[in-house]
C-alpha cells in the first residue's frame, strides 16, 4: 500500500465543487484582504470556539506574535514556553526582543509541566505560552492557577488543537487570547498560511485588530507600530466551507486513534511501542498520532520502504537550536523534551484512511520489531 502521512486530495475532491465555487465567487468580487468574507469567517470561529472575538491574520506564527505584541512584550521581557514545539512558538518571543523561559514538558502527554511552571517565574515574566501539541489541550486548570496569582497572561498556542477542549471548554477561551493557524496540514488547513487570534477580552481585541494592520485604526494614522499580517478573502472562503466539516474529520480522527490502540494491542506491541494518551478531562482531535518507540529511525526508513509515511515532531527541541546557544542551555537541560525528540513517530491519522490502511501500518510495525 501506499499510505501518505497526510493526504489532502482525499480530504478536497468531495468538497471540489463547493470550494471552487466560492473561490470563484471572490474572484468575481475582487475583494481579496480583509472585507465581508474575513469578517463573516471571523464571526464563523468565534461562534465555534465560544469566544466573543476573533481576529484573522496571516499565520498561526503571526498568530502568536500579534498577542505578545499586545500584551506590550518587549526588549528584556521574559516569557515561559516548552522547548518541545515547533518553532515559531519560541521564534514569536524571540522577534519581540524578549527571552524564551523553556520549562520542560510531561512524558505522557508531551505539553508543558505546570509543577515546573511556578519555579520559572521571575520578576521579567511577561507572559506564558503552553502548547496544545498534537492536538490536545495543556493543563490549563493548572496553569491558570498559577497564572492568575501572578498576573500573568496566558497565550494559548492552539495552532494544533482546534476543536479541541478541556472539561467542555474549547481551546482558544482557556487563556487570555488564543493561537490558530490555516496551514494546509492542520485538522481545518486552508490553501496556504493562515491564522486567527481569540479572545474574550474587548481591549485585546481591539489591540489585535489595530496591530495586524500597521497599528492603524484610521486608513494612514498610526497609533502603534505594527505589523502587516491580514487573512486573505480567498482563504477565508476556503476555510468557511471547510469548518463545516471540521467536527466529522476531528469525529474521524479520533475513530482511527480509538482503533490504532485496538491494533496496537492485538498485535502485542505495547512493549515496544508506547501510544498518545489523553488526560481526564480532555477531548484530543489528533491533529497528530504521534507514538513513542525504541529504533525510532531504522523504524520509520521501514516504513518508508512499506509506503507509510510518518514524520518526526521534532526532532530536536528549541533549547539546543543553534540559534539558542546564547540562552546556554545544555542537553539534558530539559530531559523529557529531549527523550521525546528520540522516540517520537507520527502516523498517518486523517480521517480518510480506511482500516484496512490503519491495519496494514501496525502490522508493517510489527514486522519490523519481529525482524529486528
Amino acid at each position: 500500500m501506499n499510505i501518505p502521512l497526510l493526504d489532502l486530495k482525499a480530504q478536497f475532491q468531495p468538497l471540489r465543487t463547493e470550494i471552487l465555487a466560492a473561490v470563484q465567487t471572490v474572484c468575481d468580487e475582487q475583494g481579496f484582504v480583509l472585507g465581508p468574507r474575513v469578517v463573516a469567517f471571523e464571526e464563523a470561529i468565534a461562534k465555534y470556539i465560544g469566544a466573543r472575538y476573533a481576529i484573522g491574520c496571516a499565520s498561526g506564527s503571526d498568530a502568536l506574535l500579534l498577542s505578545l505584541m499586545a500584551m506590550g512584550v518587549g526588549q528584556g521581557d521574559e516569557v515561559i514556553t516548552v522547548p518541545f514545539t515547533f518553532f515559531a512558538t519560541a521564534g514569536a518571543i524571540s522577534r519581540l526582543g524578549a527571552k524564551p523561559v523553556f520549562v520542560d514538558i510531561q512524558q505522557d502527554s508531551f505539553n508543558l509541566d505546570p509543577l515546573q511552571f511556578e519555579r520559572a517565574i521571575t520578576s521579567r515574566t511577561k507572559a506564558i505560552i503552553p502548547v496544545h501539541l498534537f492536538g490536545q489541550c495543556a493543563d490549563m486548570a493548572a496553569i491558570n492557577r498559577i497564572a492568575n496569582t501572578k498576573r500573568i497572561p496566558v497565550i494559548e498556542d492552539a495552532c494544533q488543537a482546534i476543536g479541541a477542549a478541556q472539561n467542555g471548554t474549547r481551546a482558544g477561551v482557556l487563556g487570555a487570547t488564543g493561537c490558530f493557524s490555516f496551514f494546509p496540514s492542520k485538522n481545518l488547513g486552508g490553501f496556504g498560511d493562515g491564522g486567527m487570534i481569540t479572545t474574550n477580552d474587548q481591549s485585546l481585541a481591539d489591540s489585535l485588530s489595530m496591530l495586524r494592520v500597521h497599528g492603524s485604526r484610521v486608513r494612514y494614522l498610526h497609533d502603534a507600530i505594527g505589523i502587516n499580517s491580514r487573512l486573505d478573502a480567498l482563504q477565508a472562503a476556503v476555510l468557511h466551507i471547510k469548518l463545516k466539516y471540521l467536527d466529522q474529520w476531528a469525529e474521524g480522527r479520533r475513530r482511527n486513534a480509538a482503533k490504532y490502540e485496538q491494533l496496537f494491542k492485538q498485535a502485542g506491541l505495547l512493549d515496544r511501542v508506547t501510544l498518545p494518551t489523553t488526560h481526564s478531562g480532555n477531548f484530543h482531535v489528533y491533529n497528530q498520532y504521534t507514538i513513542r518507540v525504541s529504533k525510532r529511525d531504522d523504524l520509520r526508513a521501514y516504513l518508508k520502504d512499506k509506503g507509510v509515511g510518518t514524520e518526526i515532531y521534532y526532532p530536536l527541541p528549541m533549547h539546543l537550536q543553534n540559534c539558542y546557544k546564547d540562552l546556554g542551555h545544555q542537553k539534558g537541560s530539559f530531559p523529557v523534551s529531549e527523550q521525546a525528540a528520540e522516540q517520537v513517530l507520527s502516523l498517518p491519522i486523517y480521517a480518510e484512511l480506511s482500516e484496512s490502511h490503519l491495519t496494514y501500518v501496525v502490522e508493517a510495525i510489527a514486522d519490523f520489531y519481529r525482524r529486528s
